[in-house]
């Protein structure tokens, strides 16, 4: 072996070796990370329990299959009824993993600046909200007058991206823990096992439940629908385009009841519906988001009938066989299967727990 293999052999190694050594490192340093994250911490009452709710890592596509019993633990919870989007709603220990901060001294602006900070790199729906001085819990935001002792931070466990994950408990922990730490405050940490066990648990129940209807209004041969008819004809019937290109019926409430959407990939843009043509459009239900979906799956269905008809169309359902009374006994029978399946769950379709985990 000449000299110069041997040192191509020995670089090469040590190359090699080096790479092993950093991976290892890093491997240790994030166990080490994990470790102190979800470390042991005294009960505190900012720390509401993980309830055992929880759901699959992934969602499947929505589909019409009846959905099965609830899942052995299932526990009916609450529904305030108050929008999803309310920033007092205090963190939902079903929906939520939920972690307190107590300090000596009101935590400073900045501490406050960057706990905000650090859980927006969760990837993951969280809300941060602190007690005021008379014990009323409101949003923390950055740059508020209000200094807070106690704030209780509420990681969502499941969406329709799917259930929290380690490293993004990880994170949130790191942020409550470093917070407390500033003022020298102590922070009350969930349980790992606990809260992945939730989150799992709580979102295989939404994927069984996470459904579509969809029917389908076709024109007869090689037919097409002008996009100024429909649009003409949804909005007599009381729906409105979004900008996305999709026609929607709503409530008093504002809450979307049923869509109506292009079976093309084009979208109905306002811009260009009037060079728009399509063979078919479709109209949609999400099941969970919508308050008694019976009764609205009648009225989409009685839409999509003054469409076919006003069109000369046919309606069809995704295989393109002609929907029957005998099918939409069917569906109707599953939807209210589903409606049920969600009341029993304490998340009943279209109020403010569903419209947190449909998101």
């Amino acid at each position: 072996m000449s000299d110069l293999q041997a040192s191509l052999i020995v670089i090469g190694v040590t190359i090699i070796g080096g790479v092993w050594l950093y991976n290892w490192v890093q491997e240790r340093n994030f166990r080490k990370r994990l470790d102190r994250a979800f470390g042991a911490a005294p009960a505190d009452a900012l720390l509401p329990g993980i309830a055992p709710a929880g759901g699959a890592a992934r969602r499947v596509e929505p589909h019409l299959d009846a959905p099965g019993a609830a899942a052995a633990g299932d526990q009916p919870g609450r529904d305030d009824g108050r929008p999803p989007g309310d920033s007092v709603q205090e963190p939902d220990p079903e929906l939520d993993c939920v972690a307190g901060i107590e300090s000596p001294a009101p935590l400073p602006q900045a501490a406050l600046d960057e706990l905000l900070d650090k859980l927006a790199g969760c990837g993951r729906p969280c809300r941060v909200l602190g007690a005021n001085p008379a014990g009323a819990w409101e949003a923390v935001s950055r740059g508020a007058p209000v200094r807070y002792r106690r704030v209780s931070l509420a990681l969502q466990l499941v969406n329709r991206s799917g259930s929290v994950n380690a490293h993004q408990l990880a994170i949130f922990c790191d942020a409550a823990r470093g917070c407390a730490a500033r003022t020298g405050g102590r922070a009350a940490l969930p349980d790992a096992d606990a809260a992945l066990k939730a989150a799992r648990e709580l979102d295989a129940f939404c994927s069984r439940v996470d459904v579509a209807i969809g029917v389908n209004v076709v024109a007869p041969g090689l037919g097409a629908f002008s996009g100024e008819r429909v649009r003409e004809l949804a909005f007599a019937a009381g729906a409105t385009l979004d900008a996305d290109g999709v026609f929607r019926w709503r409530d008093g409430e504002r809450r979307v009841l049923f869509s109506l959407d292009n079976r093309q990939p084009e979208p109905f843009i306002p811009e260009r519906i009037a060079a728009l043509v399509t063979p078919a459009v479709t109209f949609t239900l999400e099941v969970p988001l919508t308050p008694d979906a019976p009764s609205v799956f009648e009225r989409m269905l009685g839409a999509a009938r003054e469409l076919a008809a006003a069109l000369g169309g046919s309606l069809v359902d995704d295989n393109n066989h002609a929907l029957t009374e005998a099918g939409i006994a069917r569906i109707d029978g599953q939807l209210r299967a589903i409606d049920a399946e969600l009341a029993a769950r304490g998340i009943p379709a279209g109020g403010a727990r569903a419209q947190r985990l449909f998101s």
